[in-house]
């Protein structure tokens, strides 16, 4: 598994897991990051992104996207 943070803008990733405390991990599945849920990523700078999750498009910085793993 790898970190969000190593997808490539236009890369569409499952995601398979989710590590940090439980309010991280809540926080990330109410803006929709959930296990076996695509995530496309739209732009990345200095590692912060912007993904499109389902029909919405969430900013994250490098540490909460390091959180996410595909």
């Amino acid at each position: 598994m790898m970190p969000l943070t190593m997808a490539k803008p236009g890369e569409t990733v499952v995601i398979r897991r989710i590590t940090g405390r439980d309010e991280t991990r809540r926080r990330l599945a109410e803006l929709g990051f959930v296990v076996d849920g695509a995530v496309t990523v739209v732009s990345e700078a200095a590692g912060n992104l912007i993904l499109q999750v389902k029909e919405s498009r969430v900013a994250l910085d490098k540490p909460l996207a390091c959180r996410v793993q595909f």
